[in-house]
């Protein structure tokens, strides 16, 4: 990054975010970010999940400036040394899951999730899913609240709190796992090649109806979803040195 890079700076509609944005265009300038070295997010995880889907096509990295609750993708904020950090920023770059959802009335709905796509029963009654892995049956019926496929990013997110595995950054392996497994009981889901492609079936759709998401991007009563990590896009994220995504996921575990 250049001495002096080009800052482009987005930010969340929290007060505590667009006043933070104020203070930095007025120290640092602000420039459009398809004419930016880096772009500067200020918000939560969430805010900076949008911005990394929004800006995936340009060439800068993310910057992240908490000024959210938890901010685990994202830096701690403070205006006086903004470019002493962003040169010296260490880089990560993560691939997403491509979702491809089939939904019940016929229609196709393509999406990309950074930390994870998610099968959540949207009724009273739990799913049931039949589940594929390159093409090859392997459970025939699993009666869960849910399932999901989760990113080594996105392991210390919602996968974490379903009680699935934290990941290495950097590891070629995904996170299938189970929310609330009815049946097989014990069930706790399985580490996948990041290579491998997922197929997610719905079954007895009308009676137990599912729902899709891909990072809260949600399409209702699905019938089959398909999900496999897309190598053909990249998004780069940049840390504070020492404070970067692996540093994190050790962290997350000794908590």
């Amino acid at each position: 990054m250049t001495a002096t890079p080009k800052i482009a700076i987005a930010a969340s509609q929290d007060e505590t975010a667009k006043k933070a944005a104020a203070e930095l265009r007025s120290r640092y300038g602000n420039h459009a970010p398809e004419a930016a070295d880096v772009i500067v997010a200020l918000g939560g995880d969430g805010f900076m999940l949008q911005t990394l889907h929004a800006t995936q096509n340009l060439k800068a990295p993310v910057y992240g400036m908490n000024c959210g609750t938890i901010g685990f993708l994202m830096n701690e904020f403070a205006a006086g040394d903004l470019i002493e950090r962003l040169t010296q920023a260490e880089e990560e770059v993560i691939n997403p899951l491509a979702m491809r959802a089939e939904a019940v009335d016929g229609t196709i709905h393509n999406a990309l999730a950074i930390n994870e796509v998610s099968l959540l029963r949207a009724g009273p009654q739990a799913a049931k899913l039949r589940i594929l892995v390159d093409g090859r049956l392997r459970m025939e019926e699993l009666v869960c609240d849910g399932a999901l496929l989760s990113t080594p990013a996105g392991s210390t997110a919602y996968n974490y709190s379903a009680h699935g595995p934290i990941l290495p950054i950097g590891s070629d392996v995904l996170a299938l796992t189970a929310v609330a497994a009815f049946r097989p009981r014990r069930w706790r889901g399985a580490l996948l090649p990041k290579s491998a492609r997922v197929r997610f079936e719905v079954l007895e759709v009308d009676k137990r109806p599912v729902m899709a998401e891909a990072d809260s991007r949600a399409v209702k009563n699905v019938l089959a979803v398909e999900i496999h990590s897309d190598a053909n896009v990249s998004h780069r994220i940049l840390f504070d040195p020492g404070h970067g995504l692996q540093e994190r996921l050790i962290r997350e575990q000794f908590a």
